[in-house]
């Protein structure tokens, strides 16, 4: 449904604008209660924000881990996604998450793929067909004190070798 309406809203407005206002619109980000607060024409730069609310709040009265994990989990896939095009195949795979200290304030992250990154994913696919990829984030507040990390790891592949991998995978079971 979202790959349809972003192809549909193209017609009509910058694909970075759609893919800030699509997550922020969207029922599945916004449970996380972040937004998207910056995104790069050439979607090579996202920033969020996420404040501390009644509805992320923890017992312990800081921002709820789940919610900082939730906030940060799509937009490398995403990013990537919209960044390759159509003829490869994206997914998350991995999270390794460490929590430093408590946000009892707003938070930020940045999400940055320089284009040496996109050329040396493009390079690695063309050579071996699929590649896992290591990027990691830090969530910050105000005075840039780190207050998580996530280290995600991405699979991407070729389109048409995931959709071989595909078929022998059911041929198999």
């Amino acid at each position: 449904m979202y790959k349809i309406a972003t192809e549909f809203l193209k017609r009509f407005f910058k694909t970075s604008t759609i893919y800030k206002y699509g997550f922020n619109w969207s029922p599945m980000y916004r449970r996380t209660t972040a937004k998207l607060i910056e995104v790069s024409d050439d979607l090579h730069y996202v920033k969020i924000r996420l404040k501390l609310s009644w509805k992320n709040r923890n017992y312990a009265g800081s921002l709820f881990g789940g919610s900082m994990l939730a906030a940060t989990d799509p937009i490398y896939m995403i990013q990537l996604i919209q960044i390759l095009g159509n003829d490869y195949v994206v997914w998350d795979k991995a999270v390794e998450a460490r929590y430093k200290k408590p946000a009892k304030s707003t938070i930020y992250g940045e999400f940055i793929f320089s284009a040496e990154e996109i050329t040396t994913i493009k390079e690695l696919i063309s050579k071996d067909q699929k590649t896992d990829i290591i990027k990691t984030m830090s969530l910050v507040d105000d005075k840039e004190n780190i207050i998580a990390t996530f280290k995600k790891t991405i699979y991407i592949a070729h389109k048409a070798f995931y959709k071989e991998k595909l078929k022998t995978i059911k041929l198999k079971s």
